[in-house]
Order: structure tokens, then sequence, then C-alpha cells
């Protein structure tokens, strides 16, 4: 692949967007270990989410990239316009469920036996939204893998912290998912594709994701008092219940829906950030 394919790859799948998977990946290992993990534990974590987030967004642009060709919006996509061929996405899906299955097996014997939940969920969800409104929660739970998965790659088991992190990221992912669904509200409703506004119309697209970011705070909430995380997590918690009132504020201001989802996205990322730090505080500087 020349350099000038490998650019338009990576912009195809969007490759920086691994960074809003990657702080509650860290924060899972974090809780897991009580501060920081090795470094060697880091590594094969990050390699993962990398793998993931490389074959579901090369699965996404393959299963779409007839429906994307049919909407304006994303007529343009490499894949859909013809710019790079189907085949690099089918290529990217095994590479990344490769690394996946490899920073698996040298992490924990546990992680490599739950690791077809993922990788199901992985190649699968594209195809949600032909079928069912829920698309944005197998999405988000799909994303909530990369807490859940870290967790378990520190600690060797499952436990209730771990399960109230990957629900609280489940619903968090979906919410904003939800959002971006308003950009497409009319495309959906024409093609006959599910989500929420198609399903429910626009004002429940807006509200619904306040609700989800609620549940959200209170599923962080709770991780934290059951792992019993210092004083400085809960600052990441009470960032979380800020968050969803500026959100509000700006769903409630925005005229453009493109706008709002930039906002919203740019938003999001920073709090990931921020409660990653938070936490790594609670368990390192304080109890």
């Amino acid at each position: 692949m020349s350099l000038a394919a490998m650019r338009l790859f990576l912009k195809e799948i969007r490759v920086e967007h691994t960074l809003f998977a990657l702080p509650f990946a860290y924060v899972g290992a974090v809780m897991a270990a009580r501060g920081w993990p090795s470094l060697a534990q880091l590594v094969w974590i990050t390699l993962a989410v990398l793998g993931a987030r490389t074959a579901a967004m090369a699965a996404n642009r393959y299963f779409d990239r007839k429906i994307d060709q049919r909407n304006p919006r994303t007529a343009k996509r490499a894949v859909a316009s013809g710019t790079l061929a189907p085949s690099v996405m089918l290529w990217a899906m095994a590479g990344g469920i490769a690394l996946l299955i490899l920073c698996a097996a040298m992490l924990n014997p546990l992680c490599l036996m739950l690791l077809p939940l993922a990788a199901i969920g992985i190649l699968v969800y594209p195809l949600c939204k032909r079928f069912t409104w829920l698309a944005h929660f197998v999405l988000g739970a799909v994303d909530a893998f990369a807490p859940l998965g870290a967790f378990i790659a520190i600690a060797g088991t499952v436990t209730l912290p771990a399960l109230l992190l990957f629900v609280a990221v489940t619903v968090w992912v979906a919410g904003f998912d939800i959002l971006y669904a308003l950009m497409d509200y009319r495309y959906d409703v024409e093609q006959g594709l599910n989500s929420v506004p198609a399903r429910f119309g626009e004002r429940t697209g807006r509200v619904l994701p306040l609700l989800l970011h609620g549940a959200m705070t209170v599923a962080l909430l709770a991780a934290g008092m059951l792992a019993h995380a210092g004083r400085l997590y809960f600052a990441g918690v009470a960032l979380a219940a800020v968050l969803v009132v500026y959100e509000e504020r700006l769903i409630g201001i925005a005229k453009d829906i493109f706008v709002l989802n930039d906002r919203i996205f740019v938003t999001n990322m920073a709090f990931s950030v921020a409660f990653l730090a938070t936490t790594l505080a609670s368990f390192t500087l304080t109890r």
C-alpha cells in the first residue's frame, strides 16, 4: 500500500478516534491494579484497543459501503466512492482481530476465553441498524469491552465495579451515538434504517442522550464506591454530572446539528481524559 493510500485508509477509519476509547480502557486497568499497571500491560492494552477499533471501523466502512453511497453526507467516503477498494477493509478487519487475539493471549487467559464475544460484537454491530434501533447500545457495548477487557487483563476476574464500568461506557457511547444519528434522521427514515431518532423522533434523539449520560454518572459513582476509590475519583464523577448539564445547554441552543455533534465529541473526549486523570490520582495520590 502506498503512503497516500495508507493516509487515506487511516482517515477512512478515523484512527484518531482511538484516543476516544483509550482513556476508559486505562481507567479499567487502573481500577483493577489500584494504581499503575506495568508498562508491558499498558502496551498490550493499548495495542488491543487499536486492533479492536481498527477492525470495528473497517467493518463499518465495508458493510455500510452501499448505504454510504446513497447518503449525501457519507457518499464521499473512500470506500463508498470507490477511491479505496473494499478488500482493504477486509484485510484491516482480519489484521485488527489478529492483533486483538495476540494481545489477549499476552495479557490474560480469561481475556482470550472471552475474546469471541468482543470479536462478534465488533463485526456484527454495523449490521444492527438494519434490524433494530438498539444498534446504538450494541455500539456502546462494543466500546465498553475496552475497560472491561482491561480490568480483566489486570485482575484476572470480573467484579461488580468492572461490570458497572462496562454499563457506564455502554450508555455513554450510546448517548452521543444517538445524537450523531440526528445528522442522518431524514435519510434513515427514507431508507428504512433503524435509529432512536428515526424510530421515536428528533425530540427523543435529543433528550435520551442526556438521560443516558445521567445513568453513566450514577454507574461511575457506584463503581467507585464499590471499588473503594479515593476521593479524587469522585471529582471525576462530579465532572460527569457537569458534562450532562453542559450537554443539556448545548442541545437546547444548538441550531446546527453538525456543529452540535462536533462540540459534543470534543467535550466528551476531554471528559474521558479528565476522568482517567482523577481515577489515576485517586488510586495513587490519596485514599
